[in-house]
C-alpha cells in the first residue's frame, strides 16, 4: 500500500502530495456519479430496470478511471465486476425495497462523501492557510538586517517562524493522515453500499431466494471478510500514524528554528535543493526578493514555484562561477554567473550552513563532477588502478609511515586566520643568481652535463612529475597526516570562494637527496627541499590527483634562539597522474637514503630495481606526455 510520508526533500513530498490530491479529486467525481446512480435506483421504481442497468455500467467504469493511486484496486475491480453481473440478474426482481436500500445502500455512500471527502477539502484549506502563514513569517525573517540587529525583533521573529512551522507541520500531518486513510475508506465505501444492496435483495425478495443463495453466499462472505480486513489495516495504519505524529510533534521548538543546524558542512555535494531568496529587478533602480524552491538536476539549476508539478531550468551551471557577495543588509548572499558573464543572479540562503553548501555544490557542478554516475566507485577504481600501476615496478619493501589516529580539531593543526599562498614568487636576486651567465640549469629529465656536480652524480633516483601548485600554509605540527587533508580542504575552499581556478604547471623532481619544483620554461628551481625536511606526504583520500606534503624549514623558524619551536609548512599540488605515485616515489627516495647507511641493504635495493643503461639511476615508469614542453602550459585550469 502506498502511503504519503514525510520525505527528505520537499520536491518529492510535493510531487507525491499532488498525486494524492489528484486521486482524491477523481474519487470525489466518481463518488458523486455512483451516488446519483444509487439514488436513481432508490427513487425511480418505475424505471428500476434502467436504473440498475446504469448502476451496473458505473460499477464496470471503475476499472477505466485509472486512479493515480490504483495499487490494491485489483480485488475491488474484480469484485465490482461480479456485482455488476449480479445487478443484471436482479434487474427483473421487484423494486419494493425503498426503505432497505435507503438504509443499506444510499446512506453509507452519502456519509462517505459528506464526512470523508468534505474532511479532505477542509484539511486542504487549513494546510494552505498554514503554508501561507509560514511563507509570510519566513519573508519577514529573511528581511532581518545583518548589522545592528534589534534583538527583541529577532527573537520575536524566530519564535514566529517556529510557531508557524509547527502549525504547518501539524496541519500537514493531519492532511497527510486523512489522505492515507482515504485510500482504505474509498475501497470500503465502494464495496459496503453494494454489499448492503445485495443483502437487502437476498433478505426481502423471496422470489429470487434460491437463485441468489446458490451463487452469492460464498461471494458475499468473502466480500465481507475483505472489507473487515481492509478496516483492520486502516485501524493499524491509523494508530501507527498517530504514534508517529505524537513523536514528531513532541520535539522542542529549537528543531524548527532557522540557522540552528549543528551538522557539519558537506563540501563534496554534487546535488542540492532547498528554499532560496532570489533578487529580481522591479524597476531601473528598485529590486524585490522572492522566496522560491531551487534544486540541481544534472548540470542545471532548477526552480519550482509554488503549486507547480515540476520545475523549470534557470541556469546552466557548467563552467559557471559562484562567489560570496555583500548585499544590501542581507546575510548569506552569493552570486552565480554564467560562463559568458551575460547572465547572473544573486541568491540568499536561509543559514550559514546552507550558504556554504550551495557555494560548494555549484562550484563542484561547474567542474562537471556530476557527470560521474557513481563518484565513489570511480574514486575506488582510480585508487585501485594506481596501486596496480605502482605494483608493476620491481618489488621492494615499502615502509608505511605510522599514522596515529587521534581526535584532533582544525585549530590544533592550523591556526585560524592563517594566510594561504596561492603562488610561489622568487626574490629577484635569487632569480638572477640562478640564470646568470654560466649558471647551471636543471634538466627535468635528470640528464647531466660533463660539469655536473658530484651531488647529481651520486644520485640514484631522479623522477619528474608534471604538477600544478595549488597553495601552501603554515601549520602547527609535522607529525600528523591529518594536517595535509585539512590544508587541502582549506586551500580548495579558498580557491572556490575567491574564484581562483587558474594555475601554472611546474615539474616536481624527486631525487634520492631532495625535492625540487622547477619552472618548465626557465628551468629555474622555485622550491628546494632536502628529503630530511619532508616529514609527511599523502594523496587525497577521494581525489587521487591531489597530493600534499609537510616540510620543516629551520630558516623559517622563529629566530635562531636555542629551544625555539620549529616551523612547518604544508604544500598542496595537483598532479597530471596519480598523487599516490608521487608519494610512492618520495617514499622510495627515503628508503634509498636509509639504505645508503648500510652497503648491503643498498646493494639489495639496487638488485630489486632496474637501472638506466649507464647504471646511474633507478628506472621508474615515465610520466605520460613530454614534460619538457613548457609552452602553452601557463594558466591551466585546475580540476581539483
Amino acid at each position: 500500500m502506498l502511503l504519503l510520508v514525510l520525505t527528505s526533500t520537499w520536491i518529492s513530498t510535493r510531487s507525491l502530495l499532488s498525486v494524492f490530491e489528484e486521486d482524491a479529486g477523481t474519487l470525489t467525481d466518481y463518488t458523486n456519479q455512483l451516488l446519483q446512480s444509487m439514488q436513481r435506483v432508490f427513487g425511480a421504481q418505475s424505471e428500476m430496470g434502467l436504473a440498475t442497468q446504469q448502476l451496473s455500467q458505473q460499477l464496470l467504469d471503475y476499472e477505466k478511471k485509472n486512479f493515480a493511486m490504483g495499487k490494491g484496486d485489483e480485488e475491488v475491480i474484480t469484485t465490482l465486476q461480479k456485482f455488476a453481473r449480479t445487478v443484471e440478474e436482479l434487474n427483473a426482481l421487484h423494486t419494493d425495497l425503498a426503505n432497505q436500500m435507503a438504509d443499506s445502500m444510499v446512506f453509507p455512500l452519502i456519509q462517505f462523501r459528506e464526512k470523508d471527502l468534505t474532511e479532505i477539502s477542509t484539511l486542504r484549506e487549513i494546510f494552505g492557510i498554514a503554508t501561507d502563514e509560514h511563507e509570510a513569517s519566513m519573508v519577514k525573517y529573511s528581511r532581518l538586517p545583518k548589522k545592528k540587529e534589534n534583538e527583541k525583533v529577532k527573537v520575536d521573529l524566530v519564535k514566529e517562524v517556529a510557531y508557524t512551522r509547527r502549525k504547518q507541520h501539524q496541519a500537514s500531518m493531519q492532511y497527510y493522515c486523512a489522505l492515507n486513510a482515504l485510500q482504505y475508506r474509498k475501497r470500503v465505501a465502494m464495496l459496503e453500499p453494494m454489499l448492503g444492496y445485495t443483502q437487502a435483495q437476498v433478505k426481502f425478495y423471496k422470489k429470487g431466494m434460491e437463485l441468489v443463495t446458490k451463487k452469492m453466499d460464498t461471494f458475499l462472505s468473502s466480500v465481507s471478510n475483505m472489507t473487515h480486513n481492509i478496516q483492520a489495516q486502516l485501524d493499524s495504519e491509523a494508530e501507527a500514524m498517530r504514534m508517529s505524529q505524537r513523536e514528531l510533534l513532541s520535539v522542542e521548538d529549537t528543531v524548527y528554528m532557522p540557522d540552528k543546524d549543528d551538522d557539519p558542512v558537506s563540501r563534496s555535494l554534487i546535488q542540492k535543493s532547498g528554499y532560496l531568496n532570489i533578487r529580481n529587478k522591479t524597476g531601473l533602480v528598485t529590486t524585490a526578493w522572492d522566496r522560491l524552491y531551487f534544486f540541481t538536476q544534472g548540470g542545471n539549476l532548477m526552480c519550482q514555484p509554488r503549486g507547480a508539478v515540476a520545475g523549470g531550468m534557470v541556469l546552466d551551471l557548467d563552467n559557471s562561477s559562484v562567489m560570496a557577495v555583500e548585499c544590501e543588509d542581507r546575510r548569506y548572499c552569493f552570486q552565480i554567473t554564467s560562463p559568458t558573464g551575460k547572465t547572473s543572479m544573486i541568491l540568499q540562503a536561509e543559514s550559514k550552513k546552507e550558504y556554504e553548501e550551495w557555494i560548494c555544490t555549484v562550484n563542484n557542478i561547474s567542474r562537471q563532477i556530476y557527470l560521474t554516475e557513481n563518484p565513489e566507485v570511480t574514486r575506488t577504481h582510480a585508487r585501485t588502478h594506481a596501486r596496480t600501476h605502482l605494483n608493476k615496478t620491481p618489488s621492494h619493501p615499502l615502509k608505511k609511515n605510522k599514522l596515529v589516529i587521534c581526535a584532533v580539531i582544525p585549530e590544533d593543526l592550523i591556526a585560524p586566520g592563517t594566510p594561504i599562498q596561492f603562488d610561489i614568487v622568487l626574490p629577484a636576486s635569487e632569480f638572477q643568481d640562478q640564470n646568470r651567465t654560466g649558471g647551471r640549469r636543471t634538466n627535468p629529465f635528470g640528464e647531466t652535463d660533463d660539469d655536473s656536480s658530484s651531488e647529481s652524480d651520486d644520485s640514484l633516483l631522479q623522477q619528474v612529475f608534471a604538477v600544478r601548485f595549488l597553495g601552501s600554509m603554515a601549520v602547527r605540527c609535522g607529525d600528523n597526516q591529518e594536517v595535509i587533508y585539512e590544508v587541502m580542504r582549506q586551500v580548495l575552499a579558498a580557491r572556490a570562494i575567491h574564484n581562483i581556478f587558474r594555475t601554472t604547471e611546474s615539474h616536481l623532481m624527486v631525487t634520492s637527496s631532495c625535492l625540487k619544483l622547477i619552472d618548465p620554461q626557465t628551468q629555474v628551481t622555485r622550491i628546494h627541499f632536502q628529503l630530511g625536511e619532508v616529514l609527511q606526504f599523502a594523496a587525497h583520500q577521494e581525489n587521487g590527483r591531489l597530493m600534499g606534503l609537510v616540510v620543516e624549514d629551520p630558516d623559517w623558524s622563529q629566530g635562531d634562539q636555542e629551544g625555539a619551536p620549529p616551523s612547518y609548512s604544508a604544500f598542496v599540488f595537483e598532479s597530471n597522474t596519480e598523487g599516490e605515485k608521487i608519494c610512492f616515489t618520495i617514499n622510495l627516495a627515503k628508503e634509498i637514503v636509509e639504505a645508503k647507511k648500510d652497503p648491503e641493504a643498498l646493494a639489495e635495493l639496487m638488485k630489486s630495481m632496474p637501472l638506466t643503461n649507464d647504471g646511474k639511476f633507478l628506472l621508474l615508469e615515465a610520466e605520460t606526455g613530454d614534460p619538457t614542453n613548457g609552452e602553452g602550459q601557463e594558466d591551466l585550469e585546475s580540476e581539483a
